[in-house]
């Protein structure tokens, strides 16, 4: 069937989708963040989405009335804010670049003027790639003492992630263990096949929060989906005094097939983010309540040699913070000389054209997308974007392979963590980054991440997507 062209029909899409759920694989029949392989869902997988869309609603209404309202209310208005601000003509408004270079400390003074988060110690640490987090992932859920407390959106099921669980389930006969996973990440993950073969003998795990449980002290809380809403965080935290974040999920794609990005944090910042941990512990409780008997208690982190400062961002309509949105537009904004992204899935609108209007600015903008992505549809809408960014005077590369990184420098100042730089992770699911523009760590994510996936990439050259205008509407709801 040939897809809408008219301007009409284009709105009539889009108006759809501003009712649809906000979890990419109910939009487009692709799964979001688990890996797509290009392939349409399988029943079950459809099953267990509608599944968790009626559970997460109905439980979210009934235990957490108001949250879910504010969060219902947010999808609603987000939904058609996209809409019309990227497809009727005469909305759209060029931004004047802010004085305020970012780096600076007048764009950090910038960045207080706008109720960001105050930035707090931490030294930062780059994971790159599997072969890097999960080894460091093991080290500290072996050298823990007193709590170990772990969230990703995807804990799957397969041999890499039963590894994990199975090491989680063994220390908690001596430390308290904690697991937060997302309700409707996890279970579409769960019947969808890796994209290399099981070893032989493996049989997955139906179930992976009873798999935990089973035969061990382990706690499990799932992150429910009122209105398909998703938590896209990745945050392991222990004995409140190391933490490591970024972009990765427990399972095989990350740990062998994908290139990835992690962090370790330590130092004064931990606090922070245990805390973090801490409420989400205490959101995804029935009614909100943390529950009896308690939880350890954590040592209170200390200052550590290296630190530098951050601030800790989230993505959250549920208490309406819209810190990473808001932090990357006035970076991308104020950039005088470079703008280097690297990122799965771009198809915010208020990023995008604030990426050409840099352009045309003369800032040296650059874009890696991956040359396979795990996503169709976002596919075509990377490649459209790219074209456009391309023919504007910017550079655009596709790295061979999937990559699922998700990292931003403007002039000296960088934003890295779970959000990509779609309207589900600016304005919708919710995520967790960090900003900072200390020259260390700053160096070492170019010489780590930036300089190797620009040489190995290729170079995109503008051409023709089929269907690329109606994709990237349907994209830009995504």
């Amino acid at each position: 069937m040939e897809p809408p062209r008219t301007p009409f029909a284009l709105l009539t899409t889009g108006l759809l989708l501003a009712l649809t759920p906000s979890c990419r694989h109910m939009a487009t029949g692709y799964r979001y963040d688990p890996p797509e392989k290009g392939e349409p869902m399988k029943g079950s997988s459809a099953v267990k989405i509608s599944s968790s869309a009626a559970r997460g609603t109905l439980l979210g209404i009934a235990r957490h009335p108001v949250t879910t309202a504010v969060v219902g209310a947010a999808v609603l208005w987000q939904r058609p804010r996209e809409l019309v601000t990227a497809n009727v003509p005469g909305i759209r408004k060029y931004h004047f670049a802010p004085e305020e270079a970012p780096g600076t400390d007048r764009f950090e003074a910038l960045l207080d003027k706008k109720d960001l988060p105050q930035p707090i110690g931490g030294k930062i640490t780059w994971l790159v790639d599997g072969h890097r987090f999960y080894p460091e992932l093991e080290r500290e859920i072996a050298k823990a003492r007193q709590t170990i407390d772990v969230q990703a959106y995807i804990f799957d099921n397969d041999d890499a992630a039963v590894r994990v669980a199975d090491q989680l389930k063994r220390r908690s006969a001596e430390a308290q263990v904690r697991v937060i996973f997302d309700d409707l990440g996890s279970s579409s993950a769960a019947v969808t096949k890796p994209e290399t073969p099981f070893p032989p003998g493996f049989e997955p795990p139906s179930n992976m929060s009873r798999y935990l449980r089973d035969g061990s002290a382990v706690k499990v809380r799932s992150m429910l989906n009122p209105w398909l809403v998703c938590d896209h965080t990745k945050l392991h935290v222990f004995d409140g005094r190391v933490a490591l974040m970024g972009c990765m999920n427990i399972g095989r794609e990350y740990r062998s097939e994908w290139h990835d990005l992690m962090f370790r944090v330590e130092g004064s910042a931990v606090g922070e983010l245990q805390r973090d941990y801490d409420r989400t512990w205490k959101r995804a409780a029935p009614f909100g309540l943390p529950g009896l008997g308690g939880d350890a208690k954590k040592p209170y982190p200390v200052p550590v040699a290296g630190e530098v400062p951050i601030r800790i961002l989230r993505t959250d309509p549920a208490v309406w913070r819209y810190e990473i949105q808001k932090a990357m537009l006035l970076g991308i904004r104020a950039a005088r000389k470079r703008i280097w992204i690297e990122d799965p899935y771009i198809a915010n609108d208020d990023i995008t054209e604030a990426l050409e209007d840099a352009v045309k600015r003369g800032v040296d903008v650059r874009v890696i997308f991956p040359g396979r992505n795990d996503s169709k549809l976002m596919d075509v809408a990377n490649r459209a974007f790219a074209n456009k960014l391309v023919e504007a005077g910017g550079k655009a590369y596709a790295y061979p392979g999937m990559t699922h990184l998700k990292a931003m420098i403007c002039d000296d100042w960088a934003c890295v963590g779970s959000a990509n730089l779609d309207t589900l992770s600016m304005r919708i699911n919710r995520e967790l980054n960090i900003s900072f523009r200390a020259k260390a760590p700053l160096r070492e994510l170019i010489t780590k991440v930036f300089e190797p996936d620009f040489a190995r990439s290729k170079p995109h050259v503008p051409a023709k997507e089929p269907g690329g205008a109606v994709m990237e509407a349907v994209a830009d709801q995504l």
